[in-house]
């Protein structure tokens, strides 16, 4: 029996081995855990500095369907513009009780989310960063990860002058990386970015070089 018909002629789904990878098991995410940037450590209380945020949103293939069982990462600065780590001149200042890192594995609609605080700005060798949340999707048939970048609404003028964002040559492109406010739940202001990984051009998410 072949894996495109039966005694029946009726089509079979393709198996594992058929299709292209990779393939993250549902025991790699714990839902509120590995996605919440705002703790060092499971467990832990989160961070008490900042705005708390959830960004969310899905990740859609060609034709707008969900990208399910997607890896989504993220990272960001805390709350004050800085990152735990020695490349950054600031790091001893750093909230050290916030991780900024974090994964979410996506759902049968597409769907990600991450519980953070509204990141801080800061300055680096390519000029002053607006506040942001750095992304990465990999996904079955995604044979690289794809890397992007969600800014925010309200910060025009930071926004105006990010390198990153003001690489995009046409201002179409750069609206869609500013995700959407979606008011207030829960004690955090939620905001959404859909990623679409390959589609139409008045929707495609713009992606970066890793």
């Amino acid at each position: 029996m072949s894996a495109t018909g039966s005694r029946s002629g009726a089509p079979l789904p393709p198996t594992g081995w058929q299709t292209l990878g990779p393939f993250f098991p549902q025991a790699l995410f714990r839902d509120g855990v590995d996605n919440d940037l705002r703790r060092r450590r499971a467990g832990a209380p989160p961070t008490a500095r900042g705005v708390p945020i959830r960004l969310r949103g899905r990740v859609l293939e060609e034709g707008g369907g969900p990208c399910v069982n997607a890896l989504v990462e993220a990272w960001q600065a805390d709350a004050g513009g800085r990152f735990r780590h020695p490349l950054d001149p600031d790091w001893r200042e750093a909230d050290p009780d916030f991780l900024g890192w974090g994964r979410a594995l996506t759902d049968a609609a597409g769907r990600y989310e991450f519980l953070s605080v509204l990141p801080g700005g800061y300055r680096d060798a390519a000029g002053p960063r607006a506040p942001h949340v750095n992304l990465a999707v990999l996904a079955s048939g995604v044979m690289r990860r794809l890397v992007t970048t969600a800014f925010f609404p309200g910060f025009a003028a930071a926004n105006a002058a990010d390198p990153v964002l003001s690489a995009l040559p046409d201002p179409a492109l750069r609206a869609r990386l500013v995700a959407k406010d979606e008011g207030e739940a829960e004690g955090a202001r939620i905001f959404r970015l859909d990623l679409v990984l390959r589609g139409d051009p008045e929707t495609e998410t713009p992606f970066f070089l890793d």
